[in-house]
C-alpha cells in the first residue's frame, strides 16, 4: 500500500519531473506540483507525470486573489482533475467557496501559515500570533467556507484535529526525517511524528529528490512510516 506522502515535484524541468515521478510512485500516494513548475510548463507537466502512474495530483498554486478571479482559476485547472487544489486560507470566505463551487470534483486545501514563517514574522504580515491561534482561526474560516483539506505544519495537527473534526484532511509541509536539512521550513517534525499526531498526507520533497535515488529514498520513508504504524497499532 503507498504511503500517505506527497513527493514535492520541484523540477528543474519536465523530463526530470517525469523521472522523479516514475521513481517515486510504487511507493507514495501523491505526486505535487506547485507554481514555479506549473507556471513553466503548464499542463504538459501534469499529463506527463501522470502518464501510467495510477496516483493522486496535488496541484499546489496557492490561488489568492478575489472571488471572481479564483473561481475562473479554479475553474480553469480543474479540468486537469487535480485530487487537491491549493488556496490561500488568509484570501477570506468567500473566495474560499469561489473555488470550492467552481472545481467541485477537487479536494480545496486552504493554506493556514505558511510553515517557513517563524512566529516573529506574523505581526509583519498582519497576522496575529501566536501561530498556533493564527493557524486555529484561518482552519475555522476554512472549513466553513467548504475547504475539504487544510495545510499546516505538524506542530499544529493535534490541535486543529480537535478544532475541526475527523472528516476534514489535514495537509502536512514542513516534514524532514530525522537527521535532515530543515532546508527553508521553520516549524518541523519527522514524517513518524506528523503521522502520530493526526496528519493524513505528508509533503515531502528536498529529501526525497536530492537524493541518489528518489525512488529508494521514497520506499525507505514509507517502510519507516509501516514500522512506526505497526509499532503503535
Amino acid at each position: 500500500m503507498a504511503a500517505p506522502i506527497a513527493v514535492a515535484i520541484d523540477a528543474p524541468d519536465i523530463e526530470t519531473a517525469a523521472q522523479w515521478a516514475s521513481s517515486v510512485t510504487p511507493h507514495v500516494s501523491t505526486l505535487k506540483v506547485g507554481l514555479e513548475l506549473y507556471l513553466r510548463y503548464g499542463p504538459e507537466v501534469i499529463a506527463t507525470m501522470r502518464g501510467a502512474n495510477k496516483v493522486s495530483l496535488f496541484l499546489d498554486l496557492k490561488l489568492h486573489d478575489i472571488p471572481a478571479t479564483v473561481a475562473g482559476a479554479a475553474r480553469a485547472v480543474a479540468r486537469l482533475k487535480p485530487a487537491i487544489l491549493t488556496v490561500h486560507a488568509s484570501g477570506g470566505r468567500d473566495m474560499i467557496r469561489a473555488a470550492v463551487d467552481s472545481a467541485p470534483d477537487t479536494t480545496i486545501a486552504a493554506v493556514t501559515v505558511l510553515t517557513s514563517l517563524p512566529e516573529d514574522a506574523l505581526e509583519e504580515v498582519g497576522l496575529r500570533g501566536p501561530s498556533s491561534d493564527a493557524v486555529r482561526r484561518l482552519a475555522t474560516l476554512a472549513v466553513e467556507a467548504g475547504a475539504g483539506a487544510l495545510v499546516c505544519s505538524p506542530h499544529e495537527v493535534a490541535s486543529l484535529r480537535a478544532e475541526v473534526g475527523p472528516d476534514v484532511t489535514l495537509i502536512t509541509p514542513g516534514v524532514r526525517p530525522a537527521g535532515a536539512d530543515r532546508g527553508d521550513q521553520a516549524r518541523v517534525a519527522t514524517p513518524e511524528e506528523a503521522l502520530a499526531a493526526g496528519a493524513d498526507l505528508l509533503v515531502i520533497g528536498r529529501p526525497i529528490t536530492n537524493a541518489t535515488d528518489p525512488g529508494a529514498a521514497a520506499a525507505s520513508i514509507a517502510a519507516a512510516l509501516r514500522r512506526a504504524e505497526a509499532t503503535s497499532a
